[in-house]
Formats: structure tokens, sequence, C-alpha cells
């Protein structure tokens, strides 16, 4: 089955998205051909953060430091039921632009799971700053990306184009407002992090008919919509 996937890869619910659904997806024998889309939650980021996550967030939120930092242990929290370990404290965001840039490249060989479950895997547990060129290229040759063709990219605009074409799908014709953002079988849309039994209802339905689905958990470029307390 066919699911097209909008998503940053410094979304902490897009990440818990993808275990979720590919806990599903195992759970009821389904085979997934998965599509990666671009989404920059902050696509005016600098390609490093010279403050803490916390202190930006509260700054860019208008809400205190502790505050955020309570609203980050219920991430990890949740997190940590899909086997994730969210090191929120040493996360550095960053302007994802190039990482978005690798993973279409990784796509287009056939690699774009494993490059959005580096990516993800490097910025939430490493802590390492995603936007920089030392990190890139890690996680590019961690996959197995030729190093020539990553500098390339890198030092080009290559990809650039299908990254603003996502994102202008994204909100002018699917009306997305935030990630993680699923399309299933090119007709059923499901936003959010929604638990399991919620993916498995999807998959369902996507062999019948499409049915509208509800929305929770998920980032957008104005905040996350976090629990009061981890599910």
């Amino acid at each position: 089955m066919r699911v097209d996937i909008w998503s940053d890869v410094v979304c902490p619910f897009c990440y818990i998205g993808k275990k979720r659904l590919e806990a599903a997806a195992k759970e009821s024998g389904i085979e997934l051909e998965v599509h990666w889309h671009s989404f920059q939650l902050d696509p005016e980021a600098p390609v490093r953060q010279e403050v803490s996550n916390s202190e930006r967030l509260a700054q860019k939120y208008g809400r205190s430091v502790p505050e955020v930092e309570d609203m980050q242990r219920n991430i990890a929290a949740m997190a940590k039921q899909e086997g994730i370990e969210f090191n929120w404290e040493g996360a550095n965001s960053g302007n994802t632009l190039n990482a978005h840039r690798i993973i279409h490249l990784a796509q287009s060989k056939g690699l774009g799971n494993e490059a959005q479950e580096a990516f993800f895997y490097s910025y939430m547990t490493q802590g390492l700053p995603i936007g920089e060129r030392e990190t890139l290229e890690d996680v590019a040759a961690r996959i197995g990306l030729n190093p020539v063709e990553v500098d390339d990219l890198l030092d080009s605009d290559e990809f650039a184009d299908f990254v603003k074409f996502d994102q202008e799908v994204a909100r002018n014709q699917l009306k997305v407002t935030g990630v993680p953002f699923f399309v299933f079988d090119q007709r059923i849309a499901l936003a959010g992090a929604q638990p399991k039994e919620v993916f498995l209802q999807v998959l369902e339905k996507a062999l019948e008919e499409p049915q509208e689905q509800p929305t929770a958990n998920q980032c957008s470029t104005d905040a996350c919509d976090v629990p009061a307390k981890p599910e």
C-alpha cells in the first residue's frame, strides 16, 4: 500500500508516528510503499541554534523554560513507549533544508526510509546539530550514499525544488498545517501521531473506502500539540 508522509526531521511526533505506523503495518501484515515529503517547520532557522531548544521554544511561543521542559519530558515519555530515546536536552534543531534534500537524493535510490530514520535518530537520540555539514555527511555515509554525490548536492541547489514543491502541495492542495501528515492510497488523509490502533483502522479502511480521520499530536510552524500527560 502506498503511504505518502509529510514530515520534518526535527519533529518528534513525526518520529513517533513513523514507529506507530510501522508497528501497525507489521501487525496487519500490510506491506507499505512509503514516499517521504518535506515540510520545514522553521525554514528561516540558522544552520545551528546558539541557545538550547528549551530556551528557543520558550522565546518563540511565549512560555517559560520550565513549561517547555515539562512539554519535552512528556514527548520523550511518549517516544520511549515506541522505542525512541528522545534526548531533548541535547537536541539542536537548526535548518533542515539540506537534510530534506539528502532525503530526496536517498529516496531516488530506494533509501528514503533509511535516510528518514537516520536523520530522526541523529537529531533526537544522538543530539547532532542537524543543519551542519558534518552531520549531513555522516548521516549520508551511514546509509550508504556516495560521498561525491552528497558533496555535489551540498555544493548546489539540487533537490531544493523538490522540497519547495512538497511544501506547496502540503499547504495549497492538502491544507496541511502540521506534521506528521499521512495520505494512504492517495485518498485517505490522517494527521498527527495517532495511536497504533488508529493506524490499524486506517490501513483496513484504505483497502475499502475513504473516511475522515481525527487529528492529534503533531508539530506545526507555531507549536507542537503536546498532551498534558504522556499517552
